[in-house]
Order: C-alpha cells, then sequence, then structure tokens
C-alpha cells in the first residue's frame, strides 16, 4: 500500500495529451531523455512521487499515433485559460528502464501514444545517454487544483519544484492494483523476450 502524502510540491512536465493517456489508465508509462534546459541534460526520477504537470506547446499531431489525434485535439481544447495550469494527477514511479535498444523499444510500442519514429528519435538523441522508460502508478485528484504559471515552470525542463504544497486531498488509483500489475508484467515480458 502506497502512503498518500497530503501535499506535493514537485512536478514532472509531460504533454498533456500523455498526462491524460495516463490519467485515463490507457498508458502506464513516460518514455524520456533530458530536456534541452542546462539543469536537466540528463533526464532521472529526481524523487519517486510528483505531480503531472500538462504541457501544451511541443504537442504535434504527426509525433502520435493516428488513434490519439483526438485526443490531442481534446487536450488543446482543455488548454482555455491563459496563465493557469490544472494538476489533476499525483504519480508514483514504480519501475525504470534504461534502453539503448531499438529492438526493445520497438517492442513497447503497444505500450505509449507515441508514433513509432518519434519513439525511436527520442532514443536516438543523445545517444550516450540511455532512454529513461518510467512506469507510473497514478492516482486522480478528486479535486484538481489550478495554478498560475509561473516564470520558473517555463522552459524545456523536465522537473518543476511548484514553490507551495498543492494539497492532493482524496485520490483514486486510475487503474485498480491488480490491472497494473499486469500492465508491469506486460512490459518487463516485452522487454526480456528474446530478439
Amino acid at each position: 500500500m502506497t502512503f498518500m502524502p497530503p501535499s506535493c510540491s514537485l512536478a514532472l512536465k509531460e504533454w498533456a495529451v500523455a498526462v491524460n493517456a495516463l490519467v485515463d489508465g490507457g498508458q502506464a508509462m513516460i518514455l524520456r531523455k533530458g530536456g534541452i534546459h542546462r539543469d536537466d541534460k540528463d533526464f532521472r526520477i529526481v524523487h519517486p512521487e510528483f505531480l503531472l504537470f500538462p504541457t501544451y506547446e511541443h504537442q504535434a499531431a504527426e509525433l502520435l499515433k493516428p488513434k490519439f489525434h483526438p485526443q490531442l485535439a481534446a487536450s488543446l481544447e482543455e488548454n482555455d485559460v491563459p496563465g493557469l495550469v490544472t494538476i489533476s494527477a499525483w504519480a508514483e514511479s514504480t519501475d525504470v528502464f534504461e534502453l539503448r535498444d531499438e529492438e526493445k523499444l520497438a517492442r513497447l510500442s503497444p505500450f505509449h501514444i507515441w508514433e513509432d519514429g518519434y519513439a525511436q528519435k527520442r532514443l536516438h538523441w543523445r545517444p550516450k545517454r540511455p532512454l529513461t522508460v518510467a512506469l507510473l502508478r497514478v492516482y486522480a485528484l478528486r479535486q484538481p487544483q489550478a495554478l498560475p504559471v509561473l516564470d520558473e515552470y517555463q522552459g524545456c525542463k523536465s522537473w518543476v519544484e511548484l514553490g507551495q504544497d498543492v494539497p492532493l486531498g482524496q485520490m483514486d488509483p486510475v487503474v485498480e492494483e491488480s490491472a497494473y500489475r499486469a500492465q508491469v508484467q506486460a512490459v518487463e515480458d516485452a522487454l526480456e523476450s528474446p530478439s
């Protein structure tokens, strides 16, 4: 049983369409390298528990599998209040893998929203560094929190310290424990299957 903290001040920035896929329970995985920001060149899980901070500026339909294009359009429509971001989920990183292998990444295709060519591009960007695959146990906040977007949140960086404790209140797992464990096992099986 995960200890549920009363608040959190750390957030991972991720495309809004990906955050929505995580919150809908259709995906439990993120694929990350590093940010362009100098302090964020090498992606790492800096803390196993964090909020999900939806971003909108780099999302593009051609980078997503076609079946997720409607979700992209929906994510853009939800970004309707300039200067505010809505935090609706908290996550616990349960499993982290580092990938350098195209074949293993290709076997993960059924588990994420990104177009396969874009996932491969992420793998090959900064080729000396591995691609981080993190599996997230996601919880939906019953009372999402709208926060002003501060200057320090801007830029191509993965992690933001929000500068305030965001109350989590009551949260619900987006998938039941057994379903989540099945997702984790399926990913592990895909990574371990012979080439």
